[in-house]
């Protein structure tokens, strides 16, 4: 690491911490040259991920406009949509791909919101099933109480 006073090339570690809940660390290091002190950060590097939408278009994976569809179904819940979003985004980074259809996405809010609070799981289900009728919604209703007996 190049001291940012002199840039020499080498410096010692001084004390090292977790910051982030564990997903990056900081350092405090001296240069070995003019032994001025300064702080670095190692955040892991995560892969790129892209989501092929349902008409084929692929874009970024977007964490806040994921986390803006769990939020609107756990909207007045004792659900964190964000503890479920960082589940999700945690998932798809360990999964060794870097292509994810929004469709598998849905189906793992689903599943997440499902273990937590049915309410919440009906209202991501109603957006993003687009229930054409009541009883496509019914249905639903009927098939998540089923589960539940």
């Amino acid at each position: 690491m190049k001291c940012p006073f002199c840039n020499y090339p080498e410096s010692k570690v001084l004390d090292t911490r977790t910051v982030s809940e564990g997903n990056s660390i900081k350092r405090r290091r001296e240069c070995l040259e003019c032994q001025k002190r300064f702080t670095t950060f190692e955040v892991l590097e995560s892969v790129q991920i892209i989501v092929i939408k349902k008409n084929g278009e692929k874009e970024l994976f977007d964490r806040t406009k994921l986390l803006a569809g769990v939020l609107k179904a756990t909207q007045k819940r004792p659900v964190s949509a964000d503890e479920i979003v960082s589940e999700i985004e945690n998932e798809i980074q360990n999964s060794m791909t870097n292509e994810i259809e929004s469709t598998k996405i849905g189906e793992m809010v689903m599943e997440k919101l499902k273990e937590r609070d049915h309410i919440a799981y009906v209202r991501f289900a109603s957006v993003y099933r687009e229930f054409a009728d009541v009883e496509s919604f019914l249905s639903e209703l009927m098939e998540l109480k089923k589960e539940n007996n």
